[in-house]
């Protein structure tokens, strides 16, 4: 039996009672109204998959990506917030108020840029910027897609970061960027908010339906959201790693960096709940990376440095 003709009958069972001698006494809505349930509930399954279907792209290291919505969208989309993340921020004098560290994070920043040009030549027309914000408790960078990232003062003085690891910081939120990351989680997210309405829909009725509901946010979360964001750290990473030795910077520094980021982080959640790997398996997996990109870090050629405004 199909997955639409189980949700007929459980229309029609919940609307429907059964009477001792056999016969069917509805106490529901019209025939038509049940017909209109079935048939939205098989439209919305349907246009998802042949939109799913349509909808898929292949990312640099080859791997399967559900693509709703766009690059250009995500871009247009990062650059709004962007701006709106930042504005505040310079308003109350958190942007740039180091120039010694603004000037580090921006050139080490700008040779990764010029090696994910050389590999993504469609980046170059990327609006990139990077900003230092002045927040020393908070640990983390980001990178937009568009190129607009941003690193936090807390990230580099409470992890002491060398030059070298602050490039596989950089070097991996580019990657981020670089593999569309950005437009993936946006997909994933859309993806998942139209399974949830066509569950709202088909259990609009039910006396069940807040477990129902509650279970299918965190199915969906486990089996599709979590999955591709440890996915697309894994790819981060790969690419990364890459583009750090090929701007001069010694790739086994990301170790090292993993390795005081699982410090800062003491106990993590279980891998299957992680958005992303574990950090002593991410370190095993960067380890043989880095042997990999040593030859990469090595050549003795100059690097080119690309100019940030």
């Amino acid at each position: 039996m199909s997955l639409f003709d189980m949700r007929g009958i459980f229309f029609v069972s919940r609307y429907c009672r059964v009477s001792c001698f056999g016969d069917v006494n509805p106490i529901r809505p019209s025939d038509g109204q049940i017909f209109k349930g079935v048939f939205m509930n098989r439209w919305l399954i349907t246009f998802f998959m042949l939109f799913s279907l349509s909808a898929c792209a292949t990312s640099p290291t080859g791997r399967s990506q559900l693509m709703l919505v766009s690059p250009e969208s995500a871009v247009a989309s990062s650059r709004q917030a962007y701006v709106q993340t930042i504005q505040p921020l310079q308003k109350d004098g958190k942007v740039d108020s180091d120039p010694a560290l603004s000037r580090r994070v921006r050139l080490i920043t700008g040779r990764i840029i010029a090696q994910a040009i050389i590999s993504h030549p469609e980046a170059k027309k990327w609006q990139w910027d990077v900003k230092v914000i002045d927040a020393d408790e908070t640990v983390n960078a980001w990178c937009m897609a568009g190129g607009k990232m941003a690193v936090y003062t807390g990230i580099v003085n409470k992890l002491k970061l060398t030059d070298d690891e602050l490039a596989q910081v950089m070097a991996h939120e580019i990657s981020h960027a670089l593999a569309n990351h950005t437009a993936e989680k946006m997909s994933v997210a859309m993806a998942s908010s139209i399974g949830t309405l066509g569950m709202a829909i088909a259990t609009r009725d039910s006396d069940n339906r807040g477990a129902i509901m509650s279970g299918t946010v965190l199915a969906a979360s486990l089996a599709v959201t979590l999955p591709n964001s440890r996915a697309a750290e894994n790819e981060a990473d790969v690419m990364g790693i890459k583009f750090a030795a090929l701007a001069g910077y010694d790739p086994r520094a990301a170790g090292s960096l993993w390795e005081k980021m699982a410090k800062e982080g003491g106990s993590r959640p279980a891998e299957f709940l992680s958005t992303h790997p574990a950090p002593a398996n991410r370190q095993a997996t960067l380890a043989a990376l880095a042997q990999e990109m040593m030859p990469y870090y090595l050549d003795k050629k100059v690097r080119p440095v690309y100019q940030l405004p």
